[in-house]
């Protein structure tokens, strides 16, 4: 299982953006306090669309209380990462996988990152750059975790219209 967690959220359109990628990618979602929105309709109804009410998420009061409820192999994204996220192989993970990204405006704490230095990893990207958008750094890192697991549990092929639509539609 591959969860994503979210470190103190500030912006409600990242995080609907994100469940809306957690529900499509079979993963879960945890939410550290405080948050920076109201987990209501009005704040994520746009960016989680109708995905959200598929959504597994939990929300946890502290980081400390999230550790303390879960176990598992952890990985942490940030500027400050020197390891690209490809350079890992979670393919040897014997546990949970665990993504965890930080509040928008500073990221994750420099205490915890210092505590696991060797699990740090950056999104590569130009120098002048400080950061991507949240949402889409979630989605860059879910992938390659995915794409190295195999994508497991996923489907490549359209479900929704049929394998065969566009083959149909260009037959017209």
């Amino acid at each position: 299982m591959i969860h994503i967690v979210l470190y103190e959220p500030e912006i409600p359109q990242n995080t609907g953006n994100i469940m809306r990628t957690c529900m499509a990618f079979q993963m879960q979602l945890h939410l550290i306090e405080p948050l920076g929105f109201i987990m209501d309709d009005a704040h994520l109804k746009r960016a989680g669309l109708d995905y959200r009410k598929n959504v597994v998420y939990q929300i946890h009061p502290s980081w400390n209380d999230f550790l303390r409820e879960n176990k598992g192999d952890f990985y942490f994204v940030t500027r400050y990462g020197e390891k690209a996220p490809s350079s890992f192989d979670y393919t040897a993970a014997k546990n949970d996988i665990y993504l965890v990204f930080g509040k928008e405006s500073t990221g994750i704490p420099k205490e915890i990152l210092a505590a696991h230095l060797d699990k740090c990893m950056r999104i590569p990207m130009v120098p002048e750059a400080r950061s991507l958008n949240l949402s889409n750094c979630v989605a860059i890192v879910s992938y390659v975790v995915l794409e190295q697991l195999g994508f497991p549990h996923l489907s490549g092929r359209e479900t929704l219209k049929g394998a065969d639509f566009l083959k149909k539609y260009a037959q017209r």
